[in-house]
Order: structure tokens, then sequence, then C-alpha cells
């Protein structure tokens, strides 16, 4: 019996052998991290940085005691943003791309008028978005679901069209149906394609989100970023920025823990 795989894969670092244990390569990406944050705060205090260019970590850090910037209902606002325009940019960018695999008559007809509304600039729309559904959570959702929703749909796509076409035969040859076809070939197939536009549309979940609140907010990072941001408090600006890169990172991690335990267990099944 073999042992368990790790839930986690750990990050490939260049220099250090794979076959490394996984605690071994973490540490050492918290190491780097740490080994950069204590490198800031000596710059900062060694040439007396202003706090306005610069502040030192530990005084971005102290702005979490100010109340009045309610930091835990901002990030929890931008979290479910983030979050949920990003969980219904997978879900239909995986259902809209299984439906042009499906007829390529819906696909000559729609994927280009999609691929057109792509190219039109996020931030252009926002007004829009707000003129047609005011502001707030629910248009902020919608704007981190319009950056979202074309790369998972684009990879979804691209990894269920690259079956080998010999395996498509021999399933055929083999009177399966269409499910067996679509869950033992197509599927495994475009796991990884599925979770490479995942990974993607991470970080611009995030973008969509903060760009919602930059543009008509009354709540969330951004906003409160454009809060402080006119009173030059810059320690605050950052520790919002921290905040929102921390968002984007769970979210990251949690999709490759995904991608963990659906391939792992896809392959298991085989």
């Amino acid at each position: 019996m073999t042992a368990p795989e790790p839930a986690l894969a750990a990050p490939v670092i260049p220099g250090l052998s794979a076959e490394q244990p996984p605690w071994q390569r973490w540490a050492l990406v918290a190491a780097v991290h740490l080994g950069g944050i204590a490198l800031w705060e000596v710059v900062v205090r060694v040439f007396h940085v202003q706090k306005f260019v610069l502040p030192a970590p530990s005084q971005v850090l102290a702005t979490l005691a100010n109340p009045n910037l309610s930091w835990l209902s901002n990030t929890g606002v931008t979290a479910l943003e983030v979050f949920a325009g990003y969980a219904l940019g997978v879900v239909l960018g995986i259902l809209a791309a299984l439906l042009f695999i499906t007829s390529r008559r819906l696909m000559m007809l729609v994927f280009p008028l999609l691929v057109t509304l792509n190219m039109i600039p996020k931030v252009a729309l926002g007004p829009l978005i707000i003129v047609w559904f005011s502001y707030g959570i629910g248009p902020n959702i919608l704007i981190t679901f319009s950056l979202c929703f074309f790369p998972i749909l684009l990879t979804t796509i691209r990894g269920l069209n690259e079956t080998e076409p010999d395996l498509l035969d021999l399933v055929r040859a083999l009177k399966g149906s269409r499910w067996q076809l679509f869950r033992y070939i197509q599927l495994p197939g475009s796991l990884p394609y599925v979770f490479s536009g995942m990974k993607v549309a991470t970080v611009l979940a995030v973008a969509g989100a903060v760009v919602g609140e930059f543009i008509a907010s009354d709540k969330g990072l951004g906003y409160l970023m454009i809060q402080v941001q006119a009173s030059l408090d810059t320690p605050a600006v950052f520790m919002a920025v921290l905040l929102i890169t921390g968002l984007g990172v769970l979210l990251y991690l949690l999709v490759l823990l995904l991608e963990r335990l659906f391939i792992t267990q896809d392959a298991r099944l085989q």
C-alpha cells in the first residue's frame, strides 16, 4: 500500500530538489517572505524613510488597532465579492464550455460574440454596471465574474478538445455511451487545463473586486484605500494592499488544494 499523498503539493523551487520533504520547501518559502519583511523594516529604520513615503512593517501592522478603519468588516466585504464572483465565473465558465463542446453550431454562433465582449475593458464597463444595477456588493460581484468567466471558459474548451482522436474512436468502437466518453476520456484530460484557467482567474477575481470598489462603493478594502489615501495615511494603504494580497493567496491555495484532490482522486478511479 502506497503512502497517502499530501493534500497540498509544496511549491517547486529552482535549486531545491523536488525529492526534499514538502515541509522544507514550505519552510523556505516562509523564510524568504519573512526575510524580505525584516529587510524592509531595517531599510526604513536605517535610512529614516518618512512614513508617508514608505512605512515600516511595524507601522503598517499598527494600523490594525485603529477602530475607525473597520478592517474586519471591510475585509469581509471584499472577500465576499472575490469568492462569490470567482465561484460564479468557475461554474458558469465550465457549464458554458460543456454546452459549446456538445453543440458546434452553438459555439459558432455565440463564442465569437463572447470573444468580442471580453475585449471590452472591464473598467469601462464599471460605470455602466453601476448605472444598471446601482452600486454595492452585487455589482462588484458581477464585475469580478466578468473578469473570471472567459479564461475559465477558454481553457476548459481547449482541454475538452485536446482529447486524442484514437481514444475517442476506441470508446465509440466499444459502444461506450456519451457519458462514459466524457467521464473516462474527456474529463480527466481536461482537468489540468481547467485548473490552469482557474489559477489565472484568481488574480483577476481580486482585481475585479477592487476595481468595483474603486469605481463606486461605500465599503470594502478598495473603498478604504481611497479614503485613507486622501489623508496620506500610507501605512493604512499598505495594510489594505496586504489584506487584498492575502485574499488572493488564500484563493490560489484553495485552487491548488482542489486541483490536488480532484486529479488524485480521478487517477485512483481509473
